[in-house]
């Protein structure tokens, strides 16, 4: 159960143009008035390097153009009468370090955005992967509110025939059938947004509605095992920035991770506790279970590694996307205390205020 792999979050000061601006203002007025013999026109790649952080790749080739005119201008105004060899040398090693640099940029933010894509891939096939494991318990549970709505349906047909029509009841019967119709349809669009591939979206979310989706969707899982859900979700917890999405595929994964852990204890000691608290600073979400926890001590440092599991047929992949994402929204995730049974994961997520601004660094807000 993953999501796409994002670099950390980071939020872009609206001074880092200035700072690019400023800085190579005052090269320039140092390139100038120094002898070209001294080569502080290399320090231009300072600016191409803070260009990264707020530019597109048209953008950095724009500024490492930029930079080079500014170097040749300065030349023009530099007080010397003839230009020696070594100033010569000296302005071209700068140009050479500036290109160097520009094209250096320019493939690393290449990489990263084909790295973003590849992993995104990768994630989608394990989301849906996952979906694929709950498929007996999904449609069973899109099932339930089908065959209520069947039940209300012929009930209000007989009130409706009856002489006379009981059109308290048949109304009673159709409000129940609009509710169950709400209820699958809110089923089949938490599946849909699972299933679907789309581009991280950040907003505010509240992890407690998040919580009750997951456990809306694996509600059969747990009867179908015996596990017995308890949870205790703290009110008035504040909203994090996040995509709703991968959040849900966070909490999936440690859900369905713990249910298939508990397969190997009795069905009447089977339990999953879900909780989650925080404050102004952040939220925790902690998920418990009752299994026979991890093997040795070690494992709590190498279950977040890829292709780690103590599952036969794992991957080894789910929990170390989970740390991904979970990183990529500013949080962290752990292994809590083991108690002796069972296996406890926790996760945070800082808190973020109705007008902050979170942006991923490798999804800045321009285009490629």
């Amino acid at each position: 159960m993953s999501a796409p792999l994002l670099p950390h979050p980071v939020r872009p000061s609206s001074l880092l143009p200035i700072a690019a601006v400023v800085l190579a203002a005052a090269i320039f007025v140092a390139d100038t008035l120094t002898n070209l013999e001294i080569a502080m026109a290399v320090f231009y790649t300072a600016v191409i390097l803070i260009s990264v952080r707020f530019c597109s790749k048209r953008g950095m080739v724009f500024v490492g153009g930029g930079c080079i005119a500014l170097t040749l201008i300065s030349n023009l105004l530099t007080p010397q009468t003839n230009a020696n060899v070594a100033g010569v040398i000296n302005t071209a090693i700068s140009i050479l370090a500036i290109v160097s640099t520009t094209y250096l940029a320019v493939k690393i933010e290449t990489v990263e955005r084909s790295v973003y894509e590849a992993r995104a891939q990768l994630a989608h096939v394990a989301r849906v992967t996952a979906l694929g494991e709950l498929t007996a318990s999904l449609a069973h549970e899109v099932n339930q509110p089908i065959t209520a709505m069947a039940a209300n349906a012929s009930a209000s047909l007989r009130w409706l025939s009856a002489e006379p029509p009981n059109l308290a009841e048949a109304t009673a019967a159709i409000e129940r059938i609009v509710k169950d119709a709400a209820r699958a349809g809110s089923i089949v669009d938490r599946i849909r947004g699972l299933a679907k591939r789309t581009p991280a979206r950040l907003s505010l979310c509240e992890v407690n509605d998040v919580i009750i989706d997951i456990t809306t969707l694996t509600a059969s899982e747990l009867h179908k095992r015996h596990v017995v859900l308890r949870t205790d979700l703290n009110a008035g917890l504040p909203k994090v920035s996040a995509d709703p999405v991968q959040l849900q595929q966070v909490i999936l994964n440690l859900v369905m991770n713990a249910i298939e852990a508990m397969d190997a204890v009795p069905e009447s000691k089977r339990s999953l506790f879900i909780g989650s608290a925080g404050d102004q600073s952040g939220v925790t979400v902690t998920v418990r279970d009752s299994g026979p926890g991890l093997k040795v001590d070690a494992d709590a440092e190498r279950i977040f590694g890829p292709f780690f599991s103590s599952k036969v047929n794992g991957m080894g992949l789910g929990l170390t996307i989970t740390r991904s994402i979970v990183e990529s929204h500013g949080g962290r995730i752990w292994t809590g205390a083991q108690g002796p049974g069972g296996a406890t994961f926790c996760f945070t997520l800082p808190a973020c205020e109705p007008n902050c601004n979170i942006t991923y660094k490798n999804r800045r807000t321009r285009d490629p």
